[in-house]
């Protein structure tokens, strides 16, 4: 049987650390769906479009890799997948104590979904999309924390 895992996330914008977890992941498992979810009640800085067009950029040459979207609850997507695993990074002690408890509940409401944490690479750590997303809106360099196919255009 083929293990597919689900790496969901918003991905505004993908960083060099979940692209790192990625890699580290990909040997991991037969298939790999990058599934960007979307909640009507959140204000994204780039566009769904935009998103899904970086993550197929930067997975190209990783043919177990694939890029998804959806909306609803990542367990109901994973059963729909015929995904039994989830793949979540954890930077420190504070995302193990939020990622904890919604393994827990996708586990009960995904039916056995198992979730799968990969920790942070230090040098990578200090990285999250909510502090790149602050970076480019307040006009800094975002580049070292994007990977190569992510081009950002300022207005």
């Amino acid at each position: 049987m083929k293990k597919t895992a689900v790496f969901p996330g918003s991905f505004d914008p993908i960083t060099v650390g979940h692209l790192d977890l990625i890699k580290r992941a990909v040997p991991l498992f037969d298939k790999i769906i990058v599934a960007i979810g979307v909640n009507s009640q959140k204000k994204y800085l780039f566009t769904l479009e935009q998103r899904v067009e970086w993550l197929e950029k930067v997975f190209k040459k990783m043919p177990t890799v694939h890029v998804d979207k959806f909306e609803g609850l990542t367990a109901h997507y994973c059963k729909k997948k015929k995904s039994k695993f989830l793949i979540r990074g954890l930077r420190n002690s504070s995302d193990f104590d939020y990622e904890k408890t919604i393994s827990q509940l996708n586990n009960i409401v995904g039916d056995g979904i198992e979730t799968v944490f990969l920790i942070s690479a230090p040098e990578y750590s200090h990285i999250s999309s909510t502090i790149v997303r602050e970076i480019i809106k307040g006009g800094g360099e975002a580049k070292k924390f994007l990977p190569k196919e992510v081009k950002i255009k300022l207005k």
